[in-house]
């Protein structure tokens, strides 16, 4: 069926051997019967024989493509020369979201978040770009992009990409890390590792460990893993903010899958934050569920608490014991950070300090369904938690002060330029 719609609906056969002489053999007698086939649906055109294409969602068709620059071999301004030179007109940063909604035809803009993201008209397609190809960009919604940007490790850092597949976070961390330091990068699923594995080598990531394993049976006490300073969790989920993948008849997951889901979050999350060096943590769903996203962290983080031997936890997620008739309130050893305070969406009320997490919509954000924390270990010998990862702060770029319309600085090191 894939190679007749190919032959008769498509760009050709692109498959070799004996299945494309077979399919060419039959082709005059395939397509007598397509026209025989549109005189009895009274249509002139192939495409009208077509069903006509399912809505994933009711945002779908408003979210914009997204084209991460893979820093570790250009930088933005060489592709978006590139573009330029294709017959795309480059508008400069973009100064709200609805510049970016009213994009169309062949114009692109800087995102007015993300320093490395640009943005072009819905179902624009650049899979058959040499750009994409050579992974030079890399095809990344801009909600996907926000846990490996908020988690910001420094360059030289021990990281775990704790479910990594299929590997657009690990390699946009690479990227942040600038390929100093070590990933340490966990899946159970043997294909998608492989897969995995080409991409990040296609993507020109170095000094990444791929894993078959589940992260749940990494020992935090490994000393393979002493320096791990930084987590990104971006457990399996319910995947109900995917717009291009979750049609809108499909039901709802049931109260028992969402606790099912819930139940494994919190416990990998918890796992995560045994790890002894851990300095600052992202959990991320591509969920709309408040069970699989504000639920988990608010249980974890009271979890958490009880290795302070306290009598109870306060709901502000502080620990709290009697001492001689007067309450003393402890600092907690995790605690969420208010990441990226400019962003719209925050976190359900679900428990005080909720809104410090993200949350990204096709209507409010036009981002694919998404959630996100960001926690650090606080207490003695750990430093103050800050609204910006440290890759942030190292470099201005990633800041809140570029300046509406400003260009990128080029990079002082030469890197591979486009062509």
């Amino acid at each position: 069926q894939v190679l007749v719609y190919d032959l008769l609906f498509g760009k050709g056969l692109k498959c070799g051997g004996r299945w494309k002489a077979l399919a060419r053999r039959h082709r005059a007698r395939l397509e007598a019967e397509l026209a025989r086939l549109k005189v009895q649906q009274k249509v002139s055109r192939n495409e009208d024989l077509l069903a006509p294409a399912r809505a994933a969602s009711p945002g779908a068709s408003q979210v914009p493509r997204y084209v991460r620059v893979n820093t570790l071999k250009t930088c933005v301004d060489d592709v978006i020369d590139f573009f330029k030179r294709q017959g795309y007109s480059y508008l400069g940063k973009a100064a709200s979201v609805e510049e970016l909604r009213a994009l169309s035809g062949k114009k692109f803009l800087l995102d007015l978040h993300l320093p490395e993201l640009l943005v072009f008209p819905p179902q624009t397609d650049f899979h058959d770009s040499l750009l994409y190809t050579s992974g030079h960009i890399i095809l990344q919604d801009k909600a996907s992009c926000l846990p490996a940007f908020l988690l910001g490790p420094a360059a030289g850092s021990h990281v775990i990409d704790a479910c990594a597949a299929p590997g657009n976070k690990t390699s946009h961390l690479a990227a942040i890390l600038k390929n100093k330091g070590q990933i340490f990068a966990f899946d159970v699923d043997t294909k998608r590792l492989a897969t995995m594995n080409t991409m990040l080598t296609r993507a020109g990531v170095t000094g990444f460990q791929l894993a078959q394993q589940d992260f749940l049976t990494v020992d935090p006490g490994d000393p393979k893993y002493s320096k791990v300073t930084h987590i990104l969790l971006d457990p399996s989920c319910s995947g109900s903010g995917m717009v291009n993948r979750v049609p809108r008849e499909e039901a709802a997951p049931s109260a028992e899958r969402l606790q099912a889901l819930a139940g494994f979050q919190r416990k990998v999350l918890s796992h995560a934050l045994s790890f002894p060096a851990l300095r600052r943590l992202v959990y991320s769903t591509c969920s709309l569920h408040r069970e699989e996203n504000e639920d988990v962290v608010r249980a974890v983080l009271q979890e958490r608490g009880s290795a302070f031997r306290c009598a109870g936890l306060g709901g502000d997620g502080t620990q709290r014991r009697v001492l001689r008739g007067s309450v003393l309130t402890l600092v907690p050893r995790h605690r969420l950070v208010n990441a990226f305070p400019s962003w719209p969406c925050r976190g359900l009320a679900a428990f005080p300090g909720a809104e410090s997490c993200l949350r990204a919509s096709p209507a409010d954000t036009l981002t694919h369904g998404f959630f996100v924390a960001v926690l650090e270990r606080h207490g003695e010998g750990a430093a103050a938690p800050s609204s910006l990862p440290a890759a942030a702060e190292e470099n201005p770029q990633h800041g809140e002060g570029t300046k509406a319309g400003a260009a990128p600085k080029k990079k002082r090191r030469k890197k591979q330029r486009v062509k």
